[in-house]
């Protein structure tokens, strides 16, 4: 009998760098682009999605928007948060957002004029109690996402050496969202 071994995987270092980002209540959105410039999928966290099968119109948006998000993005697999008017929180916003999450990539300057980008809180060496002040910070003076909407929703915190992320939220974190 064969028996196929199964390697231990490496173990990230704790202290290593990380970015805390706001976390923002929406839904997940996905845009791939193909390495032709032409192709573009759309999806939310778990499916494919069309303009006739979508998810709070995040499918239309993109096909509005398909050819600035097909130059400005560039090929790849791009995540982000779909969110705003009649999705989740509503932010108190009039109209919806995609807030991209790849900091390390996207900014002001680099990112298509028709998205954001979600808030950099902090960026350094990973620390608990960094993530603690993060979150008094926006449970005190609100989103920096949507200024002067006070009922954020929490921080991801993205650690670099693990290529993990959590999240930590200022309301129901010991829970399951649904509870």
């Amino acid at each position: 009998m064969t028996i196929p071994f199964v390697e231990f995987n490496k173990i990230a270092r704790l202290s290593r760098p990380c970015v805390i980002t706001e976390k923002i209540d929406g839904t997940n959105g996905v845009i791939h682009i193909a390495d032709d410039f032409q192709t573009m999928l759309v999806g939310s966290r778990t499916r494919w999605i069309t303009p006739e099968d979508d998810n709070y119109g995040f499918a239309r948006w993109c096909n509005e928007h398909k050819d600035e998000l097909i130059k400005g993005l560039g090929p790849g697999t791009h995540h982000g948060e779909w969110w705003g008017a009649g999705i989740q929180r509503h932010y108190g916003l009039k109209e919806k957002r995609f807030s991209l999450f790849n900091t390390s990539k996207w900014n002001d300057e680099t990112k298509p004029a028709c998205c954001s980008v979600v808030p950099v809180l902090y960026s350094g060496v990973f620390d608990t109690a960094m993530v603690d002040i993060q979150l008094d910070y926006l449970s005190k003076s609100g989103s920096v996402a949507a200024p002067g909407f006070m009922k954020a929703e929490g921080v991801v915190v993205f650690h670099v050496a693990a290529n993990m992320m959590f999240k930590k939220t200022l309301d129901k974190n010991d829970g399951h969202k649904g509870i």
